[in-house]
C-alpha cells in the first residue's frame, strides 16, 4: 500500500514568497544593469565613429605619400561627390585628387567611402576642416591654396548625452591625428 504522507512530502515546489524574492532580485539586477548596458552601447558607437574618421585620415595621409599626389577626405552624402553643406556625419569619401581642387571629379579615384552615421550622432569640423581635409605628397595637410590646414572634429551622441561622453579628433598641421574624450557636447 502507498503511504500518502510520504508521497506529498517528497514533492517539492516553490512557495509564493520564494518566487517574489527571486523576482525582486531580478528586478534590482535589471535596474542596475540596463542603464550600464545603454551607456556601454553609446560609448561603443562613439568609439567606432571616432576610430573611423581617425583611420580614414591616416589612410588619406599614407595614400598621398604612396601615390605622390594630393589625396582628399571630404564630406559626401552620396559616396560619389563632395558637398559643402551639412556635417561630417552624413558620410565621407577619400579620393586621389588629380587636379588639386579638393573636389571629386569624374577622373578622381575613390579610395574609400564611409556611410552616414546612425541618426542623431553629429560629427562637425571647425573652420579649416569644415568641408575637407587635403594631404599633399609629403603627408602634410594643406588647403587648396597651399596654406596650413589643421583643426578639430567634434563627435557627439544623440541628446540627451551623459556627461563625459564625446570625442574629439584633433588634426595637426603635420597631418597626424589623435582622439581624445571630451566632457561635454554642445
Amino acid at each position: 500500500m502507498i503511504d500518502i504522507d510520504k508521497q506529498v512530502s517528497s514533492e517539492r515546489g516553490v512557495t509564493l514568497i520564494e518566487l517574489l524574492v527571486a523576482l525582486s532580485i531580478l528586478a534590482i539586477l535589471l535596474a542596475v544593469g540596463v542603464p550600464a548596458l545603454s551607456q556601454f552601447s553609446v560609448n561603443s558607437r562613439l568609439s567606432h565613429y571616432a576610430n573611423s574618421i581617425f583611420s580614414d585620415l591616416a589612410l588619406a595621409r599614407s595614400e598621398a605619400i604612396k601615390r605622390n599626389r594630393r589625396v582628399v577626405l571630404c564630406k559626401s552624402s552620396d559616396g560619389l561627390a563632395c558637398t559643402n553643406i551639412g556635417d561630417w556625419s552624413q558620410g565621407w569619401i577619400v579620393f586621389a585628387d588629380l587636379d588639386n581642387d579638393a573636389n571629386r571629379d569624374s577622373g578622381d579615384l575613390i579610395i574609400h567611402k564611409m556611410p552616414a552615421f546612425a541618426l542623431g550622432h553629429r560629427l562637425t569640423g571647425n573652420s579649416q576642416i569644415d568641408s575637407y581635409v587635403s594631404y599633399d605628397s609629403q603627408g602634410m595637410t594643406r588647403l587648396v591654396g597651399g596654406s596650413f590646414q589643421a583643426g578639430t572634429f567634434t563627435l557627439c551622441p544623440p541628446a540627451p548625452a551623459a556627461a563625459g561622453i564625446g570625442r574629439e579628433v584633433i588634426l595637426s598641421g603635420s597631418g597626424r591625428a589623435r582622439v581624445v574624450k571630451i566632457a561635454s557636447c554642445s
